[in-house]
């Protein structure tokens, strides 16, 4: 048997997998607390929905990460405020987050995280670990399709300028 082989959850975490992995929950919690706010912004059900899957995500995301953590003796980051629940029409119209600023918001983050899943899974050398980011991999990667679908649908994706007409390649 080579080295750091066996059950993974017995091997020892490097330096770099307990910050992936300490971070990771740090934003997380991040993440409920940005959620649960734009949510109280959002004036779309869909919408809604997306931000509360979101939530039971990072809470997940939370847990997962923090028992990694607790296991191996590392103290997870700090639990943030929860915030209080807010009603859209509690909230000033000027100050108001509208739904097409939340969507792309809400699709940055995810693609965010598949970049921070990858680099995650590419450092780790804990099988349990890059298994762990593999999945929150496909489940961000699932989100991102939901939400790009759902800005196309509710006219929220302002799209980059497209190419239209194409020039004629040039043979040498």
């Amino acid at each position: 048997m080579g080295i750091l082989s066996g059950n993974p959850k017995e091997n020892p975490l490097h330096y770099g997998e307990i910050y992936d992995v300490w971070q990771f929950s740090m934003a997380a919690k991040g993440c409920v607390s940005m959620y649960t706010t734009l949510k109280a912004h959002a004036g779309d059900r869909d919408l809604q929905k997306m931000l509360e899957h979101g939530i039971e995500q990072a809470k997940l995301e939370i847990e997962e990460c923090d028992k990694i953590l607790i296991d191996n003796g590392i103290t997870p980051s700090p639990a943030l405020a929860v915030k209080p629940d807010a009603k859209l029409e509690d909230i000033p119209i000027g100050a108001r987050f509208t739904d097409m600023e939340i969507a792309p918001m809400l699709s940055a983050d995810l693609a965010a995280g598949l970049v921070i899943c990858s680099q995650v899974m590419g450092k780790s050398i804990r099988e349990d670990v890059n298994a762990l980011f593999a999945k929150y991999h496909a489940t961000k990667a699932a989100n991102a399709l939901k939400m790009l679908r759902l800005s196309k649908e509710k006219g929220w994706l302002i799209p980059p300028p497209l190419q239209i007409q194409r020039p004629e390649p040039v043979h040498a």
